[in-house]
């Protein structure tokens, strides 16, 4: 069904679980309103044209007071374009049907990026290699797309195509996405797995260590080994001791490295703990 009403009891499943797979179009509308009668039918008649390239759910803002408070409507009518659970686009008040299929055609996705949607369900249901191939038809169809790069950068990198994942990541150009939380976790995993392949084991690392504390060399190698070995806790006290003793240390990599480290964690549990902890250190 491309047009629905939406309940507070079925939105997180309509709308934002549904967001993940396609746009979805909310309309917030009250029965008392003039402008949404001349919105509502507009919106109806563009779903059902467009056949499923999105989804309208109709949200009746009386009835539904919370969801209209959850995102900030203040007047109706009220649209909003949701994708992969976030508002990428809105407007307020009634619009003329060339207006509204202008602003949907800024939403609706491209061949491209439906190409990398069905990349998505195919890697989901575990059929990596299938989505690759789709990734590889999507940048061919738009190589401006970098997010069909990402995309392919973090299936690569789960399966051990470090030297790949990391070309496709060095890539990217668009400041947004290289901002991107994502992105910057993929990058991190990425250099740290490259790090991490030393060849010698925990064992003889903590021993060369434990011979000589300044042994920095032998100290980034078990920090990284780690962190690999998911002890992120333990990594990150050998990263902040390279800190503490040698800040030229092959271009400051221990405080580099720890930058890596909060990023691949993202920046919760243990994180603010060691952030402080580093600048302690830098600020000595």
């Amino acid at each position: 069904m491309h047009a629905l009403d939406v309940s507070e009891a079925d939105f997180e499943e309509k709308v934002v679980v549904a967001s993940y797979k396609l746009p979805v179009v909310i309309d917030f509308w009250a029965p008392w309103c003039a402008p949404c009668k001349v919105l509502k039918p507009i919106l109806e008649k563009l779903a059902g044209e467009y056949g499923g390239k999105f989804r309208l759910a109709k949200v009746n803002s009386d009835e539904n007071p919370n969801i209209s408070a959850r995102f900030g409507v203040r007047g109706i009518p009220a649209v909003k374009a949701l994708m992969n659970g976030k508002v990428v686009d809105e407007f307020t008040g009634a619009l003329p049907e060339g207006q509204v299929r202008e602003w949907l055609e800024k939403i609706i996705p491209s061949p491209s990026e439906e190409l990398r949607l069905a990349a998505q369900q195919l890697a989901a249901a575990g059929e990596v290699d299938g989505a690759l191939q789709k990734l590889t038809e999507a940048s061919a169809l738009d190589p401006a797309n970098e997010w069909v790069r990402v995309d392919a950068a973090e299936l690569l990198l789960h399966k051990g195509e470090m030297d790949e994942a990391q070309r496709l990541l060095d890539s990217l150009k668009d400041t947004d996405v290289l901002k991107d939380a994502r992105v910057l976790q993929l990058k991190a995993q990425t250099r740290l797995a490259e790090m991490s392949a030393t060849g010698e084991s925990e064992a003889e690392l903590a021993a060369a260590v434990a011979a000589d504390g300044n042994d920095l060399e032998a100290r980034l190698k078990l920090a990284n080994v780690l962190i690999a070995g998911n002890r992120p806790a333990e990594g990150m006290d050998q990263l902040l001791e390279i800190v503490a003793r040698d800040r030229t240390f092959k271009d400051d990599i221990g405080r580099k490295t720890l930058l890596d480290v909060f990023n691949l964690l993202g920046g919760g549990g243990i994180v603010p703990e060691y952030r402080r902890k580093l600048s302690g250190l830098l600020n000595r």
